[in-house]
Parts: structure tokens; sequence; C-alpha cells
């Protein structure tokens, strides 16, 4: 037997799914998070599912993980202290950033500017210089550099980043300060800039090697304590991590590259959507990720997910490819309030965390949370993780009837508006990657996962006009399923610069089959055979200072050339910005990435039924919709048939989340488990 575990730390809880890769079954475990020291709680799943699977650990030999660590060190502010050597004239690069204030004209006033990764007193110049083609125009200053390398020591840096003017093109300088700084700093882990990141545009490409110098010693130190701990339970098969982009990376390089993991844990449940989307027949899908604190969404076109050249962390924006995620303040521990000052209701962003969590978990909980009021309205059981976890009902009408105290308004009506506030927060976040992208939302389905996304994937839906409705199967433990389920991807950037019109389409291919042996190289030392390449080529129109990534297949641009390439991108800026120009277009990035085997995981088909879902039936049920108590069933989600159909008001349990399927709707079972909800 071969056996693949996905693993996701959420702030809540932690995800894992073990997959049989011949016969296509699969276990799940939810365990909660131990945020003082992650691998805690995922060896705990560990030991749990391996017990429930029947096998020993030393028989899972991938183990594939989702992580926010670096994430985490990044908003946090708790990465490494990093010292930044530059070109001479350019040590405040990362204070003078890009000029941008948040905000109106206020912003300039009130907009408090952060503090940059790497301080201006650990910023040293150095002598030296290439010019815009790569040539050497001054020597190095070796002796400043060495200056700079015992200064940054005394000052106890434990991670340096070079970034030099227009290394992109020739690395030769970065390369022999970075062998003089291991001479010199032994101890410190060394970035270079035109390794991290060989793309023009300076302040990028600095922030970014900063950045990734930052959380190294951090992902390091947690990447080779779980690897020990892994060993220990006798799992020493593969281990690697999932990227921001939604491929894999192997550890040792998750080790060297941490900048690629910044959006490692959203991604996940994006990968998730679409193992599920290739097996429901849904090509089109907007997905909503409900966790404990935050909820995730992204958008998937012809089962392909939309990636940005930039990660959104904070106040930073790093030059890392990622899936395009948005993330809100709403989830399952988002406490409501209300202001003394306006005195309406607002949800969130402030969550009750994995502790003490939601007043109906009785962990030590005070504040009114979503959960609280999904209890309240009869939405979420007594029970839940199948029986284990017990919910205080009472404990939750206490903390939500301080709200309907405050509002002067009935019990239910306090909860039914926690509900509806949360809902249009996820809806906002859902029109910013559909609506405001030029995509119709009424042509996509909306998957939710998570624990709490199908709770309101219904509701969201109504608002979307995205039908149907889905909860897929194993929705709580999603984000794990597609850590399990995605592929090895490696990449590699160059700076191009040329205006289309005078290039020619054989230099083009030159720089591209060069890049695609180096990235093809790189799966190969993972032991990954024979990848797929695609190519990324970034355009934009002359003049413009952004540009739009084009992903291209190899085949077709020999077949359509740079004239095909240039008319696809003047439809992808004209659908994204609603007009064209007539001026020149220009080649800014090129990019080759490497995908291995998409895993042949087989979903396995539920047997049929004959539309009645009696079998499934648990007990009937009171809850409160539309303004009133209604009649309502309980189903064990493990009973259903293939094709049976639940009439809404319902709510179908299992042992990782809880579906809720609204009045007015149905929901039907597809031939591997996925409810597919639709008004009736």
């Amino acid at each position: 037997m071969s056996y693949r575990l996905g693993v996701d730390v959420g702030g809540t809880f932690t995800d894992l799914l073990l997959f049989d890769d011949q016969s296509g079954r699969s276990w799940r475990d939810k365990t909660p998070s131990t945020p003082h020291d992650s691998s805690e709680g995922i060896l705990a799943g560990v030991d749990a599912i391996c017990r429930t699977a029947g096998i020993a650990p030393e028989e899972i030999e991938l183990f594939l993980h989702g992580t926010t660590v670096a994430t985490n060190a990044m908003l946090e502010g708790k990465g490494a202290r990093v010292g930044l050597i530059v070109t001479e004239g350019y040590r405040q690069i990362l204070q003078i950033a890009r000029s941008y204030v948040p905000g109106g004209l206020a912003g300039w006033i009130i907009w408090p500017k952060p503090e940059p990764l790497a301080a201006l007193e650990d910023t040293f110049e150095i002598g030296g210089r290439l010019n815009a083609q790569g040539e050497e125009v001054r020597s190095l200053d070796e002796a400043g550099v060495r200056a700079a390398l015992h200064a940054l020591k005394d000052a106890g840096i434990e991670a340096v980043t070079v970034s030099l003017m227009n290394a992109y093109l020739n690395g030769a300088h970065e390369q022999r300060i970075g062998e003089l700084a291991r001479e010199i700093m032994p101890d410190a882990l060394i970035s270079l800039s035109h390794e991290v990141l060989p793309e023009m545009q300076e302040y990028e490409r600095t922030l970014t090697t900063v950045a990734n110098a930052s959380v190294r010693p951090v992902v390091g130190r947690y990447v080779r304590n779980l690897r020990g701990k892994l060993a220990e339970r006798g799992i020493k098969g593969t281990f690697a991590m999932i990227r921001s982009d939604g491929g894999l990376m192997s550890s040792q390089k998750a080790e060297d590259q941490p900048v690629s993991l910044l959006m490692s844990g959203p991604a996940g449940g994006v990968a998730g959507a679409l193992w599920v989307g290739r097996h429901a027949g849904l090509r089109n899908i907007l997905t909503l990720d409900v966790g404990g604190t935050s909820t995730d969404v992204a958008l998937i076109e012809n089962l392909e997910p939309r990636r940005v050249r930039t990660t959104e962390v904070g106040h930073l924006s790093v030059r890392a490819s990622s899936l395009d995620v948005k993330t809100v303040g709403a989830g399952g521990g988002s406490i409501a309030y209300v202001p003394e000052l306006t005195g309406a209701l607002r949800v969130g962003p402030q969550s009750a965390g994995a502790v003490p969590g939601p007043v109906a978990y009785g962990k030590g909980g005070t504040l009114p949370t979503v959960t609280d009021a999904n209890v309240v309205l009869g939405y979420l059981p007594e029970s839940l993780l199948g029986g284990s976890f017990s919910l205080d009902r009472a404990g939750a009408e206490r903390a939500v009837g301080t709200i309907a105290d405050a509002l002067g308004i009935g019990l239910h009506e306090a909860a039914r508006g926690i509900i509806d506030i949360v809902n249009e927060n996820m809806f906002g976040a859902l029109r910013m990657i559909s609506v405001q992208q030029g995509y119709d939302p009424r042509d996509f389905a909306l998957m939710g996962f998570g624990g709490a996304g199908p709770l309101h994937v219904n509701a969201v839906a109504r608002l979307m006009g995205s039908w149907p409705a889905v909860s897929p199967v194993s929705p709580g433990v999603l984000c794990a399923l597609g850590d399990a389920t995605t592929r090895m991807r490696a990449e590699t950037a160059r700076s191009f610069s040329r205006l289309a019109r005078d290039t020619d389409e054989a230099d083009i291919q030159a720089v591209l089959a060069s890049m695609a042996a180096q990235v093809a190289a790189e799966l190969a030392s993972e032991n990954v055979g024979d990848p797929e390449i695609l190519f990324e080529i970034d355009l934009r129109y002359a003049g413009q200072a952004f540009e739009v990534p084009m992903t291209i297949q190899p085949d077709i641009l020999r077949r359509d050339g740079i004239a095909g390439l240039t008319a696809r991108f003047d439809v992808e800026h004209e659908r994204l910005f609603t007009f064209t120009m007539d001026s020149p277009h220009e080649i800014v990035n090129l990019r080759a990435v490497a995908l291995g085997a998409t895993p042949d995981l087989p979903a396995a088909a539920l047997p049929s039924g004959n539309g009645d879902p009696v079998a499934a039936k648990l007990r009937d049920h009171r809850l409160w919709m539309d303004g009133e108590e209604r009649d309502a069933v309980i189903y064990d989600r493990a009973k259903l048939r293939a094709g049976d159909r639940i009439a809404g008001p319902a709510i179908v349990i299992e042992m990782d989340s809880t579906t809720l399927i609204e009045a007015d709707c149905v929901g039907t079972v597809d031939r591997v488990g996925n409810i597919l909800i639709n008004p009736a």
C-alpha cells in the first residue's frame, strides 16, 4: 500500500487527510491547533489518523504540508534581524519604497509608515557597479564589503541580504559578497537577490529578498523540528510543502526560499477545490474557505486558478507568485460587538481563535461569536467532530443575549443579524475577486469548505447568484486534501524589457528554452520525471507601470508567435480594465514553470440511491429561518447515497463540518458525494 498524508495547520484546527493512492480510500481527522508549537497538534493528528486507518506511520510515503509559519512571522514582526548590503547611493531603498500611501489625502497625515524589514542602521552601501546591460563599470570594493560584514556580525545579525543594482542581469558581484559573507559570518543565512528574484525593479527585488531572509531562520527551525519529529514517528518518506502558487516544493527548498510559502495555507484550499471540481464536472468555481479566524476566497476559471505576481502580507507587497486569494476577518470565531459610539452591530475581525474559542466550545470563551450565533439559530447541532465535541447551547444563548440586550431586540434576531453581517463580509470579498476583475459570478459555482464554509455557502450563493452552492466531500479538511493532491512546481524568471515589435521570436524561444531546462533540472533533482513545461510572459503597454502575466503553452507560442501573444493581452486588458490602447506592447519578464505529474487519485463513488434521503435521517429538528422557527431535518452525511435530494431547511452533519440547506433550496448528492445546492 502507498499512503499520502495532507496536513493543513489553521488558527483553530489542524486538518489531516490520509489517502490510499491505490484504492482511493481516505480518512480524515481534525485536532485543535497548538499555536505555541504547531508540531504538537500535527503529531497528535498523525497518531489519531493512523489509528483510525489501521496503519503504521512508517507506511506514509508522502507527507504534504500547508503552513502559515512564514505568514505569521511577517505579520507579527517575529522574523530574523536582517542585514542589507546595497549598491553605493541606495541605502534608503526600503525607506523610500514606492511612495505609496493607502487611503485618500488624509492618509498622508494619519498613516503610520511601517518599519522596513531591514533597519537603516543595518543597511550598508558598498562600492562597485554594473550598468543596465549587466557589464561591470566599477569593480567590487572587497575591502568595503569585509568592513560591512564585520559590522553586521558585531551587531548580531542573523540573516544577510545582498541586493545590488542590475544584479538580475549579472550576479557576479552578489556571488562574491555571498562568498565573503559565508567566510566572515558562517552562522548567518545568506540571501542573494539574483537567486531569489532575477527581475528588474530594484525595490521589489530588494524587498522580496529581505522578506525571504527575514523568515528563513523561523521557517528553517520549524521545518527541521517537524522533520525530526516525523522521523521519530517513523515517517521518513518525502516531506513537501505547498507553495503560495498552489504547487509543491521540497522541505529542503522551502528552507532556502520560504518567501514562496507566504500564502501556503490558503493555497491548499484552492488546490483541494480543483480536485473536487475535476471529479464533480465543475470548471468555473468561486471558493469560500471559512475557518475559525478568517475567510479566504479565490476564483477558478476553466479549472485554472487565477495567479498574481505579488503576495500581499500585511502592508507589504512581495514579488512572489501566488494564487489570487483575498482574505477577510470573518470566521466561525469572529467576535460580535456593539460599539458604544455608533450602537451598530459589528462582527470581526477580532477572533476568539482556538483559545479560548467560542463560548459554545466550553473552553473559557465569554464573547459572542459567529459560531455561537449558529448554535442559537439551530444551524449547528449539539455536537461536532462525530460526537466527540459537545456544544454548550445555554452558554451560546447567554453570550448572544448580550448583543440582543445592547440592540434592544430578540435573541434570534440578534443571532441572525450576526450571521447576516458575516455573510455580507464574505460577499464583499467574493465581489473583489469576481466582479471587480471583470467576471460575472453567475457563471460560477460557489464551493464552501473549511469548518464553517458549508454553513454559510447557501446564503452567500444567494447573494452572489452563484449556483450551485457546493458542499464538497470532507469540507472541513479540504485544505489538507489540496495539500495531498497537488503537484510539484518549480519556476524561474528573467527580465526581458523589449518592445514586442522590435523582438525576434527566436530570441524569446532561446531564452525560454534555457529557462525550461533549468526548471526541469530542478524537478529532476526531486525525482520528478518528465515535467510539464509552461511559460508565462508579462506584457504591458509601453509607458505603463504595471504588467499583466500571460500563461502560454510552448506549442501555442510557436504556432501563434508574438502577434498571437499581444492579441491575447489586448483581450485580457479589456476584460480587466474595459479598454485597450494604441501604444506599442512591451515584453517585460519571461518565466518558465515546470509541473510534476498530477496525482492520479480516484474519487470514491457512492452507491446509488433512489432519490429519497430517508435512510440518512437522524431526527427532526427546529431552527430559526426567515424570521420564524421552522421544522427541519438533520441528516447523517455518511449515509447519503448518490442521487439523494434533500429539501431545505435541512442540516447535514459529518465529522468535520456541517452543511446548512436553506428553505426553498434543494441539495442533490452527486456520484462522488458532493452536495450541490440549487434554488428549489
